[in-house]
């Protein structure tokens, strides 16, 4: 079956041989330095010199993390969709006075909305997401970096789940203090690892805040590893870990990021156009995402039939999210996904759609 999904994407069969590797004890120099690689190699997928935090948990848990170990006082979150209201709930469900700034469906965040609500409270985290898989925008950074940067109390954490690896992040460059990514989309790996850069000056904030719980607490994550040589307090999937030291040294080293920033903008390119050809893509064309599109319902398509179509035909593609279920459908176009592959999949399109 191939993914053409907003996550889990199909993953190389080398990276799945990794698997069959035996397991390792996670206390032993082999493991300190399989982390050390991930470590590297991800600090240039984020584009920073930041320390990098591995959990055995999806994007969610860090989100989770990020927000409990960071917030003393107040948390803004700016979300575009489905995943940044998540965020907020993350917030309030761990007792932390959490805001929301939300944009229109299909739109990117409003750096003058956000310099507004900036202006009103006092808040000393902003949680931004980067891509939103339920809409298919792309927030701009350099955009909002302009608006952040003039609060330097702030703790700025972006969810990049399904960005890093497909497109730029460029932490450094913009001030951001935690970049929050997943294994299973545009890094080509299986689900259950997620990836976190984490700022000094968030480790600075992180020892203000009382209750940073214990399993996601991101300063002891970052204690643990510095005191241990790359270890961490509790037993982390290993063998998740074997397999993203190899895929991260072929994302690097052998295909080269640039390379793969521009497969998928390529790909993305190549489907909105197909898209808008036969139905409309979804969302303000200048904020559209490198890694995912969400396509209108324009032909008023039953979404269970044409999935059952298409998993006739050995591929998966997803409905919309929340409330842009059955008007949207959303196909991925990330990992190890190739320029033939969505070629294959269009043609697929074609004929179900001429049945």
């Amino acid at each position: 079956m191939k993914l053409f999904l907003p996550g889990p994407v199909s993953v190389r069969e080398e990276v799945l041989k990794q698997f069959e590797k035996p397991v390792i004890g996670h206390r032993t120099k082999e493991a300190s330095e399989i982390q050390k690689s991930i470590t590297i190699n991800m600090q240039k997928v984020f584009g920073t010199k930041e320390e990098i935090l591995l959990s055995t948990s999806s994007g969610t848990g860090l989100m989770e993390g990020a927000i409990r170990s960071c917030t003393k006082n107040r948390a803004l979150i700016c979300s575009i969709g489905t995943f940044g209201d998540l965020w907020q709930r993350l917030g309030l469900e761990n007792g932390i006075e959490t805001d929301i700034l939300r944009s229109d469906p299909g739109e990117a965040t409003d750096p003058n909305k956000l310099e507004e609500a900036l202006k009103k409270k006092e808040y000393d985290f902003v949680g931004i997401t980067h891509n939103e898989t339920s809409s298919g925008i792309l927030n701009n950074l350099s955009e909002l970096e302009e608006v952040i940067k003039k609060y330097p109390n702030i703790v700025w954490a972006i969810d990049t789940v399904s960005s890093a690896g497909g497109t730029p992040i460029d932490q450094d460059k913009y001030g951001i203090d935690i970049a929050i990514t997943s294994s299973q989309k545009c890094l080509g790996l299986v689900p259950g690892l997620s990836f976190a850069s984490f700022s000094q000056k968030a480790v600075e904030k992180a020892k203000t805040v009382e209750n940073r719980g214990h399993y996601l607490d991101l300063l002891l994550l970052y204690n643990f590893i510095k005191e241990h040589d790359y270890q961490y307090p509790s037993t982390p999937a290993i063998s998740n870990m074997v397999s993203a030291a190899y895929q991260l040294d072929y994302i690097i080293n052998e295909e080269g990021l640039d390379n793969r920033f521009k497969r998928h903008k390529e790909m993305s390119d190549y489907f909105k156009d197909w898209a808008n050809e036969n139905f409309e893509v979804f969302g303000n064309k200048n904020y559209l995402s490198p890694t995912i599109t969400c396509v209108k319902n324009t032909r008023g398509l039953d979404f269970d039939e044409l999935s059952k179509d298409f998993v006739d035909k050995g591929f998966l593609i997803s409905n919309g999210y929340g409330e842009l279920a059955g008007k949207t459908f959303r196909v991925g176009h990330m990992g190890d996904t190739s320029m033939e592959d969505m070629k294959e999949f269009t043609k697929t399109f074609e004929e179900i759609l001429r049945k």
